[in-house]
């Protein structure tokens, strides 16, 4: 599955190092070719003969080797590979990488590569719930670095929670996935995000509270699944996501034209919170008060960028989802827009101001299909969306088994 791909693995101070050693026989098993850099602090836990002696090659340590730097220097090292592994990524290491640090070797070499990141974070519980560590790997995510775990058991300083380095069979199913193996590769993937801002003057337009934090999420985890992402967005106030196609816009008409221009696809997610309305005729200089008397507007209604896309009867994706953001009655309102709009799927959220959902770093969405209705539970945003992801994943899949041809079947 891995063979040929080469993995720059850098291996943390902590307990969990002991699984780097099984990691690495791991990937050689599957043809992966091993460079192992080993931390101060991780060779405090493996020795680097250990792992040399696995991943048949030379274990790197110091930012300052003349002979390293004669042969490859540490600029090409961060460069050389496929992907860049940090198991395990401690608290530290995770402190270090978001804030652009270079002070060692590993450091250096993930502030001067152009290579993707995956994560295995691995810590005591009460580090891993700190403000500061979620605010790291806040950033850490919002630059395009990927993760996997941690999980939650029994840690080796005898307490119980989130933190347990995610198990050698999940990392390796992680780097399968973020070197184009996951389950949606060779699949195009649309998704809108983010408001939209519809002017009313050159200085003034109407638009709502989106975030696009949940647009991006996914869009993210359908990368990392493998598919090839369109992302098209509003004027949100976080970053697109890293190894996507992004595409910027302003206005509901400029979405729908990006949108259609970005078709083909098999999955199209709509997330983006599209304004309802635009002005008729926005004014062409800022509209000035004048003694007390309020200006007229006159609104217009928007294109429907999902009802559009639903109701295509060519070249429609194969799964097409919208999302509801409801105040009140919300699996009515939602399951009714399912209907009207055409849609597969609907992924609906409450998002009364008490819920802190828009704009928000948590949602707690109820999934809407012909079959019926789940509930999920509040989660992180990136949560929702891996979760969002798999089950498109599965979705697809299972599509394209039905509408195989007889002789097709494994």
């Amino acid at each position: 599955m891995l063979a040929g791909r080469h993995i720059l693995l850098i291996i943390g101070g902590g307990i969990a190092a002991y699984k780097a050693l099984d990691l690495i026989r791991r990937l050689r098993d599957e043809g992966a070719r091993i460079t192992p850099v080993l931390t101060a602090a991780g060779a405090e836990f493996v020795t680097p003969l250990s792992i040399a002696a696995l991943a048949g090659a030379r274990v790197h340590q110091e930012l300052f080797d003349l002979t390293a730097e004669a042969e490859m220097g540490h600029i090409q090292l961060s460069r050389a590979a496929d992907l860049i592994v940090v198991a395990p990524a401690t608290a530290d290491l995770m402190a270090r990488m978001a804030a652009g640090l270079a002070g060692d070797l590993a450091a250096t070499l993930l502030l001067a590569t152009d290579t993707r990141v995956l994560i295995a974070p691995a810590m005591n519980v009460r580090m891993w719930q700190h403000p500061a560590t979620q605010r790291n790997l806040a950033k850490l995510r919002g630059d395009g670095v990927l993760m996997v775990g941690p999980n939650e058991g029994d840690m080796a300083c005898g307490e119980h929670g989130p933190g347990r380095m995610a198990e050698v069979p999940e990392v390796i199913a992680a780097i399968r996935t973020a070197l184009g193996h996951g389950p949606l590769a060779g699949l195009r993937a649309l998704v809108t995000s983010g408001p939209t801002h519809e002017p009313i003057d050159p200085v003034r337009y109407i638009a709502n509270r989106s975030s696009g934090a949940q647009g991006t999420a996914i869009a993210r985890a359908l990368a990392a699944l493998g598919a090839d992402v369109t992302f098209i967005t509003g004027p949100a106030s976080v970053p697109p996501p890293e190894g996507v196609a992004v595409v910027r816009v302003e206005t509901a008409a400029q979405m729908l034209a990006a949108t259609q221009a970005a078709l083909p696809a098999d999955v199209a997610v709509f997330a983006a919170a599209v304004a309802d309305w635009h002005v008729a005729e926005a004014a062409v200089h800022k509209i000035k008060k004048q003694d007390g008397r309020l200006p007229q507007l006159r609104l217009a209604e928007n294109p429907d960028v999902l009802a559009t896309v639903a109701r295509m009867t060519t070249g429609r994706p194969r799964l097409v989802l919208g999302f509801a953001a409801e105040t009140e009655d919300l699996l009515a309102h939602a399951t009714a827009k399912r209907l009207r709009k055409g849609c597969d799927w609907i992924v609906a959220n409450d998002v009364s101001p008490a819920t802190g959902i828009m704009g928000g770093a948590e949602n707690a969405v109820t999934l809407i299909t012909a079959e019926g209705h789940e509930v999920w539970p509040r989660l992180p945003k990136d949560e929702v969306a891996a979760r969002l992801a798999r089950r498109i994943a599965q979705a697809l899949g299972k599509a394209a088994t039905d509408t195989a041809a007889p002789g097709d079947a494994a």
